[in-house]
């Protein structure tokens, strides 16, 4: 991974710890889940701003999911 990439994935984790923080449960999940996501997706494609912005949009969706299942 590259070091803008690097960057910008520890940006998304770091924001949806952030975002997560006093906000309901719905969102607290697909913040996170956003941020797991966008982390992994910029590590599973070598450092791809495409990578990371694709895994932060399916990690929320599936955070969002997770949350309506409870």
């Amino acid at each position: 991974m590259n070091g803008l990439t690097s960057r910008f994935a520890l940006a998304a984790g770091l924001l949806a710890i952030l975002l997560a923080t006093g906000c309901s449960s719905m969102s607290k999940d697909t913040a996170i889940g956003a941020g797991i996501g966008g982390v992994t997706g910029a590590v599973l494609t070598d450092g791809s701003p495409a990578g990371a912005a694709v895994g932060a949009v399916v990690g929320g969706v599936i955070g969002n999911e997770v949350d309506k299942k409870k």
